[in-house]
């Protein structure tokens, strides 16, 4: 994989598939996070959430490979995330990146993901070689 040559503005989007419940055991058995919120609909409902959702570390993973898919992985210099929602289960979420500016060979990204309705549940940045 070749560097793109990154300009300020630049974007890119990865659609998810759904998020379904096969996706939430089978990630919950490859990660070892069997937190209940994100499998067990019985007891998410015992404490007042009506259904399970995706764990964030599913919507990290899913953002890290709208940022590797663009950019091989040896030119990420930095990259980060803050949970602002949750993804419910039957969601298909977006990925989105933009290039904020590309100073001293270093092209910063702002990196989100968000729901159909527009609500972001991941916000991100990025620092990687421009190229």
């Amino acid at each position: 994989m070749s560097t793109p040559q990154l300009s300020p503005g630049d974007t890119v989007r990865l659609d998810i598939p759904k998020i379904t419940r096969t996706t939430l055991a089978l990630y919950a058995g490859a990660s070892g996070d069997h937190n209940p919120a994100h499998i067990d609909i019985d007891a998410c409902e015992a404490v007042g959430i009506p259904d399970v959702f995706a764990h964030g570390m599913l919507s990290m993973a899913y953002l890290g490979r709208l940022l590797t898919d663009w950019v091989p992985r040896d030119r990420v210099r930095a990259y980060r995330v803050r949970f602002a929602a949750i993804t419910p289960v039957n969601s298909a979420p977006v990925c989105r990146g933009v290039v904020t500016k590309v100073e001293d060979g270093l092209a910063h990204l702002e990196l989100t993901m968000s729901l159909p309705d527009g609500t972001v549940t991941l916000r991100g940045s990025a620092v990687v070689v421009a190229g």
